[in-house]
């Protein structure tokens, strides 16, 4: 399948930082910012935020790499858990540095403050240009536009970054080594909970040339954010999905049917599994719906690191976890990149591409 264009015809968007500033002292949003206007995206934000005082679980990475096998052994339980009931849990003492993540969120925020024909240098064509910034999901596309600037990078395997602002590449290329490790571990630790072998994943996957993709998001403050979405439900493609964020809420998470606000603990780093380890567990861990909500008094900068198979690789369940009568095939295989390609080039829809993939059971 041919990359797909992202349509050259269309007028250029203005970025949400611009939309923003324009609408400074304003109270009413434009028009084609108004999700309640798109009925499909309303009836899944009726849905209430849960009031009550509940948390994503956290994993312990020390005791990943501990050669203690008792203390192995129980984070893996707590690992398997996280995956099956939540999907998303909290990462803490997993040696990136504090400082490291702060200088990468303001190397991110300073991209985001360069003058709007800068910016556009890098907006590629392309859903698969190793460079690439915009705004709300895909223009060509997206019936309602998100409150939303978004700047990816291919970091490896072939490492990529805007030529601005200065030290930009040198911050990203340290940052992306650090978070590759964390994220290597843990699915180590997720191949060991689903009693595959400890390399299981990585030898399967390729992720020797596993793509690591950089996502960072802006979402400005929003005069009416209770009509304004910053991402819609959605999940994420990849196998493990890595999150920092300046301190800011606006992710939710849906978990029995209700929203629940992401709060993170204080230096730690949020983790979600992507719609590949689904497919790979064959359903067993699935990939979890959550969006992006915006406020009306601070902006929000959030960066996803998502860590995937290489481009080239073939994701379907393992066999090893399969038995042609309990427990068949419930996904079709497919070349990673083309699942990419499939999402990435469509509307934003909850776990729409992870549907068409998925085989019917009798």
């Amino acid at each position: 399948m041919a990359a797909t264009s992202l349509s050259d015809s269309l007028p250029k968007q203005k970025s949400i930082k611009a939309v923003a500033t324009e609408l400074h002292g304003l109270t009413s949003i434009p028009p084609g910012y108004n999700f309640q206007t798109i009925s499909n995206i309303v009836d899944d934000e009726a849905l209430s935020v849960s009031e009550a005082n509940e948390s994503i679980p956290t994993i312990d990475f020390s005791l990943l790499t501990s050669s203690n096998p008792e203390e192995r052994s129980k984070v893996i339980q707590d690992l398997a858990k996280a995956c099956q009931d939540w999907g998303f849990f909290m990462v803490t003492n997993h040696g990136v540095p504090e400082s490291m993540m702060k200088a990468m969120i303001e190397a991110c925020a300073a991209f985001f403050e360069l003058p709007e024909e800068e910016k556009q240098e890098f907006e590629g064509k392309h859903v698969l240009d190793p460079i690439r910034c915009g705004t709300s999901f895909n223009v060509s596309v997206d019936k309602v536009l998100f409150w939303r600037d978004f700047l990816k990078i291919f970091l490896h395997p072939h490492f990529h970054a805007p030529t601005k602002p200065s030290r930009f590449s040198e911050i990203a290329l340290e940052f992306s080594k650090r978070v590759q490790q964390v994220a290597k571990e843990i699915l180590r630790g997720i191949s060991e909970s689903l009693g595959l072998e400890l390399d299981y994943i990585d030898k399967a996957m390729n992720l020797e040339n596993g793509l690591q993709l950089m996502a960072a998001n802006l979402y400005p403050p929003c005069p009416q954010p209770e009509l304004a979405m910053g991402l819609p439900p959605h999940s994420d493609y990849g196998l493990v999905i890595l999150l920092i964020q300046n301190g800011i809420g606006g992710l939710q998470v849906k978990h029995k049917g209700k929203w629940i606000n992401v709060n993170p603990i204080p230096n730690s780093i949020i983790a979600n599994i992507g719609d590949q380890i689904e497919v790979l567990s064959n359903g067993k861990y699935k990939s979890v719906l959550h969006r992006a909500v915006v406020n009306n008094k601070d902006t929000r900068i959030s960066i996803a690191m998502s860590h995937g198979p290489a481009l080239d690789a073939v994701v379907s369940p393992a066999s090893e976890l399969l038995d042609s009568v309990s427990n068949p095939p419930a996904y079709m295989p497919m070349k990673f990149k083309e699942y990419i390609e499939d999402q990435q080039s469509r509307s934003l829809d909850g776990k729409s591409a992870l549907e068409r993939i998925r085989l019917a059971t009798s």
